[in-house]
């Protein structure tokens, strides 16, 4: 948590962000939401967001789309 911020906001902030960043990863990969929560979660991706949200949810949709890619293709999770 961020210090000198209000938790329950922080909380309400992660997961808006969470559940906007999942479905448009979904959506840019050609996969269902459940697809993609799976796949986040199998290579690592859910956890990079689960720890960096607060600063990846001020950057660009793109790059954090990219990020996560990058981030589950090293940890063997190959897309078609």
């Amino acid at each position: 948590m961020q210090s000198g911020t209000n938790p329950d906001k922080e909380i309400s902030d992660k997961i808006s962000f969470m559940t906007f960043i999942i479905p448009e990863f979904a959506s840019a990969f050609k996969m269902k939401v459940s697809q993609a929560y799976r796949y986040l979660k199998q290579y690592g991706g859910f956890d990079y967001l689960n720890r960096n949200w607060w600063a990846l949810h001020t950057d660009n949709e793109y790059h954090v789309l990219l990020k996560l890619y990058k981030l589950c293709l090293q940890n063997g999770g190959y897309l078609k």
